[in-house]
């Protein structure tokens, strides 16, 4: 049992040839960086070298930590924030536990359902809508859900035709690779402009493209959007229970539950500065309040969006540097929490693409009447302006009294820079597989970087975290 709770039996003659190769080969390239990170620490050198580093204690650091962890390494996470989670925040609104990040667990997200297995959490459905509001030729109208869910779901078999073809295999997106390049380079947009629909069918559905863009269809690819619809069976349904299942304790529960069946350490508040492989078998992690770490792997388990943040030395390969520049989470993304009064039904309300609020969903009602409902926001409304966001509410369900709201603008976090995540015209083909290696003793993990459910799922995030643990395990040995 060592200083920091963790067993390390079988591990221990691993640890000391790596710090008796950090004593011979690298102490006098490192002297000057070391001492610099001994004031106000203690000075034991175990303190500062670790089997291995994850950077990042979301879910796809949390999984990684975790199994490198039960393969005996003595792990340190390095969190730039106060919480674990990254894009999964779990906080509070209207005196109601909320999801400020993501929110949502699907069926038939493995990972997902092995993991709540494994510690006992529970799920619970939604809340089922009871009216939706969608666009019509004049502005907006109501209909019965199950109305407005099966146009839609006509629409998106029309949008996503082929899809079940060259994405044969949705977890294996290259499975059909031969197939791919026209879809890859063809935006949602693009695909929208191909169906010749009529201009009330086109904005039914440029509001849920927009939705996942963060804005203008263009930014947003076909082929990200259409491997989540084949991942989720083919069907509108089954695109819509992929956000329709919550965990007992909110969506960080899981994740708390993982970390607290490991022993890695969590070192809070210390954003990462640079990544440096020191050539001697050791990659050095330096925060910027000045501490340096160092290990034989690290696992980048950050955004690719913040990846750009980070001094990488070497740099990084082509297509990591790449993805970095272009960015893969939309920077836009904002979620918004309202309770609002005046409107008694579960409304689910979708508007066109370009509108101030793009969807809006039902959510949990209050004892004094009113609900709460997630929204969506387009890339044009400012969520500081309160008479701006009541506009924006009233103009798709006039009925209806903004009491409060949060507002979340994830691309505006210094530590996200982005929220989910939807792959660009072109970056599927660029970016896979090339962008899950290792580079030197660095290895990458997020759900931005997922072969199956990337982006918007935690279920990335874990696969993700799985593989990395792997190549890390492999380097560290």
């Amino acid at each position: 049992m060592n200083r920091h709770g963790g067993n390390y039996a079988g591990a221990s003659d691993r640890t000391i040839g790596r710090r008796s190769l950090l004593k011979a080969a690298g102490a006098t390239a490192l002297a000057s960086t070391l001492a610099a990170t001994t004031a106000g620490r203690a000075a034991a050198e175990e303190e500062r070298t670790w089997d291995a580093i994850v950077i990042g204690a979301g879910y796809a650091g949390g999984t990684a930590a975790r199994e490198l962890t039960a393969k005996g390494l003595k792990t340190l996470v390095i969190e730039a924030r106060g919480r674990i989670g990254g894009r999964i925040w779990t906080g509070s609104f209207a005196g109601e536990q909320v999801e400020i990040g993501g929110g949502w667990f699907g069926p038939g997200q493995t990972n997902v359902e092995r993991e709540l297995q494994r510690y006992g959490i529970t799920t619970s459905a939604d809340v089922a809508s009871t009216r939706a509001v969608m666009p019509s030729t004049t502005g907006f109208a109501s209909q019965a859900p199950a109305d407005a869910f099966g146009h839609l779901g006509t629409l998106f078999g029309q949008f996503y035709a082929g899809s079940e073809t060259y994405f044969e295999r949705p977890l294996e997106p290259l499975y059909r690779k031969d197939l791919l390049p026209s879809v890859d380079a063809t935006s949602l947009a693009a695909r929208l402009n191909q169906l010749g629909l009529s201009p009330t069918d086109q904005k039914w559905i440029n509001g849920s493209t927009s939705v996942f863009a963060g804005g203008p269809s263009s930014t947003g690819g076909l082929a990200g959007m259409a491997q989540w619809y084949q991942l989720a069976g083919g069907t509108y349904d089954g695109f819509l229970s992929t956000m329709s299942l919550k965990p007992a304790g909110g969506m960080i529960s899981l994740l708390q539950a993982m970390l607290s069946g490991s022993s890695a350490r969590i070192l809070y508040n210390s954003p990462v500065t640079s990544v440096t492989d020191t050539g001697f078998g050791l990659t050095s992690v330096k925060t910027a309040a000045g501490w340096t770490y160092q290990a034989p792997v690290v696992v980048v388990a950050v955004p690719v969006n913040v990846w750009r943040t980070i001094t990488f030395n070497p740099g990084l390969p082509k297509a990591h540097a790449d993805a970095a520049l272009e960015g893969v989470g939309v920077p836009t993304a904002t979620k918004m929490w309202l309770q609002l009064k005046g409107v008694t039904d579960a409304v689910y309300a979708q508007a066109p693409e370009g509108s101030p609020i793009l969807m809006m969903l039902p959510q949990k009602q209050l004892a004094d009447g009113s609900r709460l409902y997630v929204a969506f926001t387009g890339a044009n409304l400012n969520v500081s302006d309160a008479a701006a966001v009541k506009a924006a509410v009233a103009g798709i369900v006039p009925e209806a009294t903004v009491v409060s709201y949060r507002a979340m603008e994830w691309g505006k976090d210094t530590y996200t820079r982005g929220g989910w995540a939807l792959r660009k015209p072109g970056q599927l083909l660029r970016q896979l597989p090339a962008i899950q290696q290792p580079h030197g003793r660095m290895v990458f993990a997020g759900s931005d970087i997922a072969s199956g459910w990337y982006g918007a799922f935690v279920e990335g995030a874990i696969e993700s975290g799985l593989r990395a643990a792997q190549q890390a395990a492999a380097l560290a040995g």
